[in-house]
């Protein structure tokens, strides 16, 4: 279970409460972890990180608790300055402001500790629209691949300063994106370094008795229950996007050990099979054509009859004869979700699905022409949520 002498492919979360010491950067923190990471890549492991603390550090840079630092701009700006800070990190243009700002700062701080060692470090920002199209996230997956085999680490944060997406809501502190990460690249191990030490049985903020669970081999509803809120103020992750990434992880056959990133040469004693915080096991492990699909934004969703359900079960393919009804607008080779069990690569887009709904398969090709298929999506395109 904490064997991981065979792990050869590692990611490593560092959450913003880990990663930042009075505002700013933990300078010290980040050469312990390159020290260790060092260690790792000698024994001819590949390491990736996932880093948050951009936000944090530019908010901690332009002292948004004081006085911004002093910053050319023009009259008419000031305002619009003075306005940004009176709301804080919470408001979304100074958020993306304060991403841009840290996220060099962030980078130089890992360039520096990592070149102690000789080590190369690569920048990576991602955005969910990356992830979501399948030649974008084809082309990620190279790219890492192609940095993996040169030696070089490297470190992935969301692309803040850019998202369309609110900040957090994408990735929760990149919680999720290390768990996309660890599964796109076909990872042994996640290690999520937080403040948060382990999952605990209750909540440990309200329940002073709560007591750690070291093993988790399923994340069922009691679990998530007690699984508590969101994050701090610069860092929007919490328990339950640790969940949600663990269950992610999981079906890429991927175990994750949830730590607190504090503790003295954590990585190390977790490769060491260490009993430290939380191991979570994998349930199973699916290609990874279907993991995009189940990890991808639905565009919309395809209703089905309890007969169409009950064969796409079987490994059938979904026919128009299934569908009663279509919801939002999307275009072939989209990913849909099926009722609320299932997700699916659509070969036809809604405009042309609500027309064809109830009908018999010979209609897709009177429609669509004769080398169209003639269903809606094949078995290999279905990936049901449970299992």
């Amino acid at each position: 279970m904490r064997d991981f002498s065979k792990a050869k492919r590692i990611v490593v979360k560092i959450g913003t409460n880990v990663l930042t010491k009075n505002g700013g950067i933990d300078g010290a923190y980040v050469r312990r972890v390159a020290a260790q990471i060092s260690s790792l890549l000698d024994t001819g492991r590949q390491v990736v990180i996932v880093s948050s603390g951009a936000i944090g550090m530019g908010a901690g840079r332009l002292d948004l608790d004081g006085k911004v630092r002093p910053v050319k701009k023009s009259a008419a700006g000031r305002a619009d300055v003075k306005c940004l800070i009176s709301n804080g990190v919470k408001n979304m243009k100074m958020r993306q402001a304060c991403a841009a700002i840290g996220q060099p700062l962030l980078m130089q701080e890992y360039r520096k500790s990592f070149l102690r060692h000789g080590v190369t470090v690569a920048q990576v920002l991602l955005t969910a629209e990356v992830l979501n199209n399948r030649k974008t996230y084809l082309n990620l997956r190279n790219s890492i691949e192609t940095l993996l085999g040169l030696g070089v680490v490297p470190i992935l944060n969301e692309n803040d300063s850019v998202s369309t997406d609110e900040i957090g809501t994408a990735f929760g502190d990149n919680d999720k994106l290390s768990a996309l990460v660890a599964s796109k690249i076909d990872a042994d191990l996640l290690i999520m370094l937080s403040d948060i030490d382990a999952l605990y049985d209750k909540n440990p903020r309200k329940f002073p008795g709560a007591k750690p669970i070291r093993a988790v081999f399923e994340i069922t509803a009691d679990i998530v229950k007690n699984a508590g809120g969101k994050g701090t103020r610069y860092a929007t992750g919490g328990m339950k996007t640790k969940l949600e990434a663990a269950k992610i992880a999981s079906n890429a056959g991927c175990r994750i050990v949830l730590a607190n990133g504090r503790l003295k040469n954590v990585i190390a004693r977790i490769i060491a099979g260490e009993e430290i915080g939380t191991v979570f096991m994998p349930k199973r492990k699916l290609s990874n054509r279907a993991r995009w699909i189940l990890n991808s934004t639905p565009a919309g969703t395809i209703h089905v009859d309890v007969g169409a359900m009950r064969a796409l079960r079987n490994h059938k393919s979904l026919l128009p004869s299934g569908v009663t009804r279509v919801e939002g607008s999307f275009g072939a080779g989209a990913v849909v979700m099926l009722n609320d069990k299932a997700k699916a690569v659509t070969s036809i887009a809604s405009s042309q699905l609500k027309t064809l709904a109830g009908k018999h398969s010979t209609e897709i090709k009177k429609l669509l022409g004769p080398k169209h298929r003639d269903v809606v999506a094949i078995p290999e395109d279905i990936v049901f949520l449970d299992f």
